[in-house]
Parts: C-alpha cells; structure tokens; sequence
C-alpha cells in the first residue's frame, strides 16, 4: 500500500472490514469513510460475480467517496474475499436476503444515518428488489445499468448488431437463445458479440475509467489475498447459470414504478444490455415523482470517466435529499 492510500486509511474515522452473517453464512464486509456520522453507501456490485469497482479489497483507493460518504463494500457471496461455490439453493431471492441482512446489520452500527443503496447493473437487481423488502430502512437509491426486463434476449439487441456488421449466421444463433435454455456458450456468444460490434458495453467514444490502477490497487490490498484477487473473475458464481437463466427471465417493471424514496437511474446513452430507451420510456410512463433517469452521453453499460463523475455526483444529490 503506497503512502497516499496509507495516508487516506489514517484520515478516516471508519476503516475496518467486518463479519457479518448474511443469508446465515459468515461475510466481510468492508465500511470505510472519513466521518462515522457521513451517510451510508451500500455498494452491491454487477456480475453476478464481479465485485469491480467497489469491493473489500479497495480500502484507501476511492477517497473521493470517503470523504463525503461512509462506503459499505461487500463482496457478494461466490467472489472477491467471500468466494464460495455456489448450488441451485442461491437464487435472486437468496441474494436479496443476503442484502437484506446487511442492511440491518450497518443500521445497527450506524441507526441514525441516512442509508442510500448503490446498485450497478445485477446489482440494480437487488437495489430494487430489497428496497421493496426493507420498508423504512432505505432512504435513497442510485443505479448504474438498470435492469428491467428482456435482458439482452429483445429486438433491440438484435438489430443494433444487425446494423453494426455482426454476421448474419450469429444473428442467427443468438436469436435462437432462450431463457430456459441457456447455457454458458449463450452468454460468451452474446456478450461477445455485444462488446465487439456494438458501443453496448463501451462506449469507444467516450473515456474509459482507469482500469490498471483499480487492479494495481486489488493486488496490493491490505485485505486481499492472491486468491481472493483470482476470485474477481474465476469464482464460484462462475458456474450458476441458473442465476443467469433467473435474469434473463426477469421483469422489474411494476417494481420499478412503485418506489416510494428518491431512486436515481444512470444509463450510458448506447447501453442496450440494459437498454436505455426503454427505462427512459417506463420512467416517463410511471409519472413517479420519486423515479429519475439520467442519460450520461458516450457512456455505455460499463461506466467509464464520465460515468463515475456522475455517479459521484448523484449520490451525493441523493444524500442531500435525505438529511
């Protein structure tokens, strides 16, 4: 850990990893900030299984956070710090669970603080969905890459990729995927084809966010050990694709229009993983004045610079609004 990390670490009141029992299984959870009375920022990771950017192991690294929020870094159970091999018993609703008794478990340390969830793509899943469950306890949510529904399997997917030069006889087989069916060559042929021929995932136009010092970060990690690092990509959510199959068949609509606390939605204006043009539409068509949607332009499902700005930016709106 270099010395302005360390520095970093010794300036916040709060810096611990923490164990926790989530879903009855033991975790650590990192909570680091500068102020122990800052507002709370439940961080809940996209994947399933890629705790990038925020995770245990980035003690020290984001101090533009930690000194405006009391961050909440968990790596979800199967990856990062709580790899484990997951079974057909982990559904979306077993994860949810897990969220849920996070949350009970940072009030009890930190019961007058606001508490505001941030959830990126899969973790806009359970954003949502624990907000439901957790009545009272949330006071605000910000999401990067909405889930909804008709993930990746919709029309729209299909003729951008037609439009950007994918060959027809992929077009082909992907057209062919189904929810039921899907198996793990289903998800490298489309996210594949996705990343390569489309701005879907990154926008090239765009600024990417710095990937090598995030990684560089990981690996010298005063909480992370190699294997934990390993854990980010080859873990054991690696092999649940019932969870994907889950996704794939998910739709959050009525969920999404029912919120009742200030709920904020970042999107890149070329993100079709989790297709833009169709929140913006059910955000506009819910008329709930708690629902907000925010374009980021050359942006697309992965934040890049500009994406991190605003989400930055609207946590703190979000925090503002609830103190």
């Amino acid at each position: 850990m270099n010395r302005t990390r360390k520095q970093v670490v010794e300036q916040n009141e709060v810096s611990e990893v923490f164990t926790f029992s989530l879903g009855k299984i033991p975790q650590r959870v990192l909570i680091e900030g500068k102020h122990k009375n800052f507002p709370l920022v439940i961080t809940l990771h996209g994947g399933p299984g890629s705790p990038i950017p925020f995770s245990v192991g980035c003690r020290g690294m984001f101090p533009e956070f930690t000194e405006r929020f009391l961050m909440v870094y968990w790596d979800q159970l199967g990856c990062g710090i709580n790899n484990y091999q997951l079974d057909s018993r982990f559904t979306v609703d077993f994860f949810v669970e897990m969220a849920a008794d996070l949350i009970v478990e940072v009030k009890k340390m930190f019961p007058g603080n606001p508490l505001i969830l941030f959830g990126m793509s899969w973790g806009s899943v359970l954003a949502l969905k624990v907000l439901r469950k957790t009545q009272g306890k949330v006071d605000g949510v910000v999401t990067w890459g909405q889930v909804l529904r008709k993930l990746f399997l919709n029309e729209e997917v299909y003729q951008a990729l037609e439009k950007a030069g994918c060959p027809a006889g992929k077009i082909q087989k992907i057209r062919a995927i189904t929810a039921d069916e899907f198996e793990d060559k289903d998800m490298k042929l489309l996210a594949g084809s996705v990343r390569k021929y489309t701005d879907g995932y990154f926008n090239k136009k765009g600024e990417q966010a710095p990937l090598f010092p995030i990684i560089r970060g990981l690996l010298t990690s005063p909480d992370y050990r190699l294997r934990d690092f390993k854990a980010i990509m080859i873990n054991g959510v690696s092999s649940a694709k019932w969870l994907w199959k889950e996704l794939l068949a998910i739709d959050l609509t009525e969920e999404l229009a029912a919120v009742n606390v200030p709920y904020y939605i970042l999107q890149g204006d070329t993100d079709i993983v989790t297709s833009t043009t169709v929140i913006k539409k059910e955000v506009e068509a819910s008329y709930n004045a708690c629902l907000h949607c925010r374009v980021i332009k050359n942006s697309g499902h992965m934040p890049g610079k500009a994406g991190m700005e605003a989400v930055l930016e609207t946590l703190q709106e979000a925090a503002e609004n609830v103190q």
